[in-house]
């Protein structure tokens, strides 16, 4: 089985993430998400494989979270979307999916479940 890293190589969480995932032989490939952009359509498929809406999957104490007074608004699911495509900092890290379940690796064993 395929796997689909949302990474971000400046997060230790993210980093030790991809440790895991070496140390316990998977196949994955990185998405760097800050680099590539990751499409409102991602996000939410990633919503649906997380079984999360996303604002249960976004980085609260993020500067653009408080900027953005996201705190105080009632959105949509495609509002949420479009925001965190615009915004990918916003989302939550690391995340790991197969295509059909995903996991937020926080802690980083968690990312063992969906193996």
């Amino acid at each position: 089985m395929s796997y689909l890293y949302y990474h971000n190589p400046k997060c230790s969480k993210s980093r030790q993430g991809l440790e895991l995932l070496e140390k316990n032989g998977i196949n994955y490939e990185i998405k760097e998400y800050l680099k590539e952009p990751i499409t409102q359509k991602e996000i939410k498929e990633l919503s649906k494989q997380l079984n999360l809406k996303p604002l249960d999957f976004i980085r609260k104490k993020e500067q653009i979270y408080k900027d953005l007074d996201l705190g105080n608004k009632n959105l949509t699911m495609d509002q949420w979307c479009k925001i965190i495509a615009e915004n990918p900092k916003l989302l939550e890290r690391p995340i790991l999916t197969n295509g059909k379940k995903a996991i937020i690796g926080r802690p980083t064993k968690s990312l063992l479940e969906l193996l």
